[in-house]
């Protein structure tokens, strides 16, 4: 099991559009420190060692925090429950964080 670090993403405005999750040639940039602000975790830390290591994306590379990422994130399929090596306490820290992030930038509830 991997020992993953959480934080909260940085972003700049908020946007409801469709979310596909970001891949490193999306970003104007190939410093990972930059580009873990948009991510919740990371197997390696922050800033992280590879890209790779960043999971659970919820700000797009434009810099706007994306209520369908923090659903997509949340649950389901594509959700951190579903990456095979967090622990449950990790898991249960960063969908609160979501949950936060939804109700404060989007008078949104999360649901499971």
């Amino acid at each position: 099991m991997s020992d993953y670090e959480m934080h909260e993403p940085d972003y700049s405005d908020t946007t409801e559009e469709d979310w596909d999750d970001p891949q490193l040639n999306d970003f104007e940039t190939d410093d990972l420190g930059e580009v873990a602000d948009h991510f919740v975790l990371s197997s390696s830390g922050f800033p992280p060692e590879n890209f790779s290591d960043l999971k659970v994306p919820v700000v797009d590379p434009e810099g706007n925090l994306n209520l369908n990422a923090l659903q997509t994130a949340h649950g389901g399929a594509h959700s951190v429950e579903a990456i095979d090596d967090v622990d449950e306490g990790t898991a249960e820290d960063v969908k609160e964080l979501l949950e936060k992030l939804a109700r404060q930038e989007f008078d949104h509830e999360l649901g499971d």
